[in-house]
Parts: structure tokens; sequence; C-alpha cells
């Protein structure tokens, strides 16, 4: 919404309507340029910093998958390590029940 500019009494009276309407004019498309500028100004700043955002979003992207790619191949060897013990214990237990059954 433009905001028309004002003049005083005493400059319309000075120099006339016709002189002080062409100023307040003139103020009104000078304030209007330079909103228009001020627009532009403000959307080639934000496409700018989109575009930064978005590389730095898939930068950071990349590094979490490639850090949950590393975690989940330590949990596999953490789990392998902890998993063949229990195995072993169980097939030797089995073993030696079934040598067991056989002695008898």
């Amino acid at each position: 919404m433009p905001v028309t500019a004002k003049l005083s009494k005493k400059f319309y009276e000075k120099f006339g309507d016709d002189i002080a309407n062409e100023l307040v004019n003139w103020f009104n498309d000078v304030d209007a340029t330079y909103r228009a500028d001020l627009h532009e100004i403000n959307e080639l700043n934000f496409a700018r910093f989109e575009a930064k955002l978005d590389s730095r979003l898939a930068e950071m992207r990349g590094e979490l998958n490639t850090k949950l790619a590393e975690l989940k191949s330590e949990l596999v060897r953490w789990m392998f390590m902890f998993w063949a013990p229990t195995a072993l214990g169980v097939l030797g237990t089995a073993v030696s029940t079934v040598v067991l059954l056989l002695r008898r």
C-alpha cells in the first residue's frame, strides 16, 4: 500500500497547487521506485540464501548417510562378536548332549 506524501498549507500557498502536487507525485514515484528496487534485491538475496541452504543440506545429508553406514557396519561387527560365542556355547551344549546320549 503506497504512502502518499503531504506538504503543509504554507507550501501550497507559496508555490501553488500545480508545483506542490507535482512535487508530491515525484516523491511518490521515487518511493515506489525504491520499494520496487528493494523488493528485487530482497528476492535476489533470498534466492542466493536458499541455494546456499540447499547446498549445505545436501552436504549434511551426505555426511549423515556416511555416518549411518559406518554405524551400521560397526553394529553388525559387534553383533557378530556377541552372537558367535553364544552360538558356539549352544552348539557345544548340543554336541555334548548328543555324545552323552550315545554313551549309554
